[in-house]
């Protein structure tokens, strides 16, 4: 019996890895789709903890960045990691020559998986709540 041989993979397959966007990079557009009203706030529960959420549905409520002309767009990303696990990050957000700055906090759990736990958007700053100390 002659053993079987292993099938032919087409030359047009690509061997290369499919690049993965950074969670800096990730993040940055899921918040953009949000604050521009492209993608629901819902969407962000399961990328979200702590009051990050309700900061998010606050500031999309607003609709901050729903604009009339050219869609937003994520220009620039920096970062600063203050510890393993955690980072700070700053995205410059343009649409035609109106740019607008965002901050967000990213926080790496146990499984590994990112999720934001802070927003921000032009500087302004987060509603007082009651359980604010």
């Amino acid at each position: 019996m002659r053993p079987t041989p292993a099938p032919l993979v087409p030359a047009q397959t690509s061997r290369r890895p499919v690049p993965q966007l950074s969670p800096t990079d990730r993040f940055a557009e899921l918040l953009l789709g949000v604050l521009s009203g492209r993608r629901p706030v819902h969407s962000m529960l399961r990328h979200t903890v702590g009051r990050a959420y309700d900061d998010l549905a606050d500031l999309a409520e607003r609709g901050p960045l729903r604009t009339r002309g050219a869609a937003p767009v994520v220009r620039d990303i920096g970062y600063f990691e203050p510890r393993p696990g955690a980072l700070e990050v700053f995205a410059r957000i343009g649409a035609g020559d109106r740019l607008r700055a965002m901050a967000f906090r990213l926080e790496q759990g146990r499984d590994l998986r990112w999720r934001c736990t802070a927003v921000e958007l032009g500087g302004r700053p987060r509603r007082p709540r009651a359980d604010d100390d």
